[in-house]
């Protein structure tokens, strides 16, 4: 009987998969009336290698978007550049600087600058609708920052974040401490932006100018890139300790980085320092975070920066340390586990105040299929949209206890599926409502409010959601009611599926902002709101 019951089980499973496929292909077909976004690279110059620009209060730096040839794995790829090189440059500010960048759109798209994880004036954070009108092609715009928190930051577009991040629109910002012992010392400090590129034959995979596709998983890439180069090389010295800024700027991919043979230290994250410095073999960083970490090459040899995923790894680069000696030698440094008195002092007063209350909002993260998916779908599916939960294990996905999801799992359905088949949601706890219908969330300045999260594992795909809030800080109280052992200051929290996860939000910067999850293909359809701070 269960044998029987399993095979009709998965009669019924290819049944349903067969025809939300018929079904995406359909309707995939009938939008095709727009035609892909350019993927020429006649007269379009080649990208240059990525420069550091060091900044102070008070000055002014001009940046422009524009369209530039890369070839990645074989194949010549047109992508987009700040200043013609991907990354774009690295700007290192002081802590309590402010600085303009001048932004001059000479992409082939509307374009804005959002600088992720600062504490920006409001008429700054770069969102179209909300803060400010998208910048067309040809046009300006000058942003105004501030930088209030030392950490490390990035910037990136905040119209068709699918495309214009794949496209290579990303760079680091790193926010030096006004304190000379704020971190430990090292010998040098490097930006690693961890990426993804989907490509084809033809070079990068092709966009649709009115839709954005892949949204039921995201765009998962098959080519890894850091700092924008496959293969990425670097050269120490023995004994030397490297300071590397980890930013995920990949559309969907969870990044878990690895230096097997190297002595690595875990030492801050979005927005500073952690409570306790830790000794790690992997560091995860989900799309939108960012880790700071400290490696100590002992001795001479090749070590391979690696992705660590529980089933596959992926060689991400290479470090080659040499026999010659490094000078000064922090050794002594690397090997203490400072504890940052001062943050254990005010995030554990916060902890003891908020971990045990009642939240103040809640936020469930679903799927839903559009109206119009299910008005044209064959007769008997109606109910998938309504409430019928497909999880990964009923699709025959492997184990349905994997919180995480590494891979793209369902490549046909998530190729065909795009922002007018389906609704990413984030559901207001209390009300039901909906992404930016939500609308009525309002806090005063200075106010900490408790916000429960809940990724539910019964809606139509369940997967993990990095949830990113504009403007503010945050830092993670518990998950499924576990104390968070060593907090941080973050901007971005991860949220497994069947995961509740409550953070206390630091409400201390007046505006009109959003929040939004950080796949970027599932903001694009829809999974977005806003919130206002008095």
């Amino acid at each position: 009987m269960q044998k029987k019951s399993l095979y009709l089980s998965l009669i019924g499973v290819a049944i349903v998969m067969g025809s939300l496929i018929w079904y995406f292909q359909k309707t995939k077909s009938e939008l095709r009336e727009s035609e892909s976004l350019s993927s020429r690279t006649d007269d379009v110059p080649e990208a240059q290698s990525p420069t550091a620009i060091d900044l102070t209060d008070g000055q002014s730096v001009d940046l422009v978007v524009m369209p530039v040839k890369k070839t990645i794995a074989g194949r010549t790829v047109k992508m987009l550049g700040y200043n013609g090189s991907i990354p774009g440059p690295t700007f290192r500010i002081p802590e309590g600087s402010e600085i303009t960048i001048n932004l001059k759109n000479g992409g082939d798209i509307a374009t804005t600058l959002h600088a992720h994880g600062v504490r920006m004036d409001n008429p700054f954070d770069g969102v179209p609708g909300v803060t400010q009108k998208e910048i067309a092609v040809g046009e300006s715009f000058s942003y105004k920052l501030k930088f209030s928190d030392p950490g490390v930051f990035w910037y990136h577009p905040h119209v068709r974040t699918d495309y214009a991040l794949e496209s290579g629109l990303y760079a680091n910002i790193i926010v030096t401490p006004k304190g000379s012992t704020y971190w430990s010392p090292v010998n040098r400090e490097i930006p690693l932006m961890l990426d993804d590129i989907a490509l084809d034959k033809n070079g990068l995979l092709p966009f649709d100018s009115k839709v954005a596709d892949h949204t039921l998983m995201g765009r998962f890439g098959n080519v890894m890139l850091v700092n924008g180069e496959t293969g990425y090389q670097l050269q120490a010295k023995q004994g030397e300790v490297v300071r590397f800024y980890l930013t995920n700027a990949a559309n969907t991919r969870l990044f878990n980085f690895a230096l097997p043979g190297a002595k690595m230290k875990l030492v801050g994250a979005d927005v500073g320092r952690y409570e306790r410095e830790t000794f790690v073999d992997t560091v995860l960083v989900a799309p939108g975070e960012r880790r700071v970490v400290d490696v100590f090459f002992e001795k001479p040899g090749e070590y391979v920066m690696k992705h660590q995923t529980p089933d596959k790894e992926y060689a991400l680069g290479a470090v080659s340390v040499s026999a010659e000696t490094t000078n000064p030698s922090y050794t002594n440094e690397f090997s203490v586990l400072r504890t940052n008195i001062t943050v254990v002092d005010e995030l554990e007063n916060l902890m003891n105040i908020y971990l045990t209350k009642s939240p103040d909002k809640s936020l469930n993260l679903s799927l839903d299929m559009t109206a119009e998916m299910r008005k044209g779908m064959p007769m008997g599916m109606h109910s998938m949209g309504g409430g019928m939960a497909m999880s990964d294990k009923d699709m025959g996905m492997g184990d349905d206890g994997d919180a995480l999801e590494w891979e793209d799992t369902m490549a046909s359905m998530n190729a065909l599926s795009n922002s007018a088949m389906m609704k990413w949601k984030l559901i207001d706890g209390t009300t039901g409502k909906v992404n930016m219908d939500i609308g009525d969330w309002s806090f005063k300045s200075g106010e900490k409010v408790k916000i429960r999260i809940f990724n539910d594992p019964q809606s139509l795909h369940p997967m993990q959601h990095p949830i990113h809030f504009h403007g503010q800080r945050l830092m993670a109280l518990s998950t499924n009611g576990v104390k968070n052992d060593n907090p941080v200051w973050a901007d971005t929290v991860l949220v497994a599926k069947g995961d509740t996860v409550d953070i206390l939000l630091d409400a201390s910067n007046p505006g009109v902002w959003v929040a939004h999850c950080h796949i970027l293909e599932h903001a694009e359809s829809g999974m977005m709101t806003s919130f206002k701070v008095e």
